[in-house]
């Protein structure tokens, strides 16, 4: 699906753009930072530390969730015009293939299916060295805005 052209509404998508959205959310707290914006994906770092780790010492299976539904949700809004729409999450699912237990984790977004009403995402999360630690999907639901 990468044609080279940007599938963003915003042709012109800059980190800091992505960095505006950021400040008192979740992903803030949990320390995530955007990483790359590509033609068709995003990319955002999260670390492994005592926000995001489980009582055993590993990354949290939820924490790889939020990481997965933050990137997911941000994408959706940046392919959408925000004076006409807005999105939501409708459902995610993950697989929790490898643990980590410190650094960082990257997850890298791609579009599945962009319709009018639904995006659906895959979502793929690595580690340090590269290896898959997490894969998830989100279907985001896009809304008419009211206002």
């Amino acid at each position: 699906m990468n044609t080279g052209i940007p599938i963003w509404f915003n042709k012109q998508l800059k980190l800091e753009d992505m960095e505006a959205m950021s400040p008192d959310t979740m992903a803030a707290h949990l320390g995530m930072k955007w990483v790359e914006i590509g033609t068709n994906y995003l990319k955002m770092s999260m670390p492994v530390d005592g926000r995001t780790k489980q009582p055993y010492g590993l990354l949290h299976g939820g924490a790889s969730c939020v990481l997965a539904e933050t990137i997911g949700s941000v994408a959706s809004h940046c392919m959408i015009d925000p004076s006409k729409n807005y999105c939501v999450g409708l459902e995610i699912n993950a697989n929790h293939i490898r643990s980590v237990r410190s650094g960082y984790v990257t997850g890298t977004a791609t579009p599945i299916h962009i319709g009018a009403t639904t995006h659906v995402w895959d979502i793929k999360i690595h580690d340090d060295a590269g290896k898959l630690v997490c894969v998830s999907r989100l279907t985001v639901a896009i809304l008419k805005r009211k206002d």
